[in-house]
């Protein structure tokens, strides 16, 4: 091989490399991966994950500040019950207050899940590495959907008695009589106010 050719495939070696390089760095650049910034990390304890996934934003005061690393789920025997740990890693020279509230919040109506730290107070003191946050659980959307479900037939049986005039307010609305009766008491007091005042008297 001559001196050339081995010029040529150094050359390409060279290219190839740093072609390499460079899309390592992009892949991780769009995956949110701060692989060269330093920071820390912290746990968030949750009952329900409510969605969340790895490489979700973490946003401290609606900024920015981090990413989630890592979810797992583990039994914790304080409680006796099932738990989910969310491994956040946060910025340098960020700080999380102890009674800091965290939260599983949506961007948007369908957007993407993030973790949510709203800053507490100063006089709590600061999370340290690996310290724990207890978050708060999201809104389970079965639940919700079975409670508006519930709210729904009740209106619905509430309306149906009204319709068939049971109960004061169905006889209310249902029957002309009473109607008129409490209509014409509603515009005597209305013309005779004072007759109120008599009749706390006569009581």
């Amino acid at each position: 091989m001559s001196q050339d050719e081995k010029n040529l495939e150094l050359k390409v070696g060279v290219f190839v490399f740093i072609g390499i390089i460079m899309l390592f760095i992009i892949v991780f650049s769009i995956g949110k991966i701060y692989l060269f910034e330093p920071g820390y990390k912290i746990r968030v304890l949750f009952n329900f994950a409510g969605g969340l996934g790895d490489a979700s934003p973490v946003r401290l005061a609606g900024v920015n500040v981090g990413e989630v690393n890592d979810i797992r789920i583990f039994y914790d025997e304080s409680i006796m019950r099932t738990r989910v740990e969310v491994v956040a890693w946060i910025k340098k020279n960020i700080a999380v207050e102890k009674n800091s509230i965290a939260r599983i919040n949506t961007l948007g109506l369908l957007g993407e899940k993030y973790l949510e730290i709203m800053p507490g107070s100063q006089d709590s003191g600061i999370v340290e590495e690996n310290g724990i946050l207890i978050g708060e659980d999201p809104i389970v959307m079965d639940e919700l959907a079975e409670d508006l479900k519930d709210l729904a037939d009740s209106a619905g049986v509430v309306m149906s008695r009204l319709d068939r005039g049971e109960g004061t307010i169905g006889k209310l609305l249902t029957e002309d009589g009473l109607y008129n009766e409490v209509e014409a008491f509603v515009k005597d007091i209305r013309a005779h106010p004072w007759k109120l005042f008599m009749k706390g008297k006569e009581q």
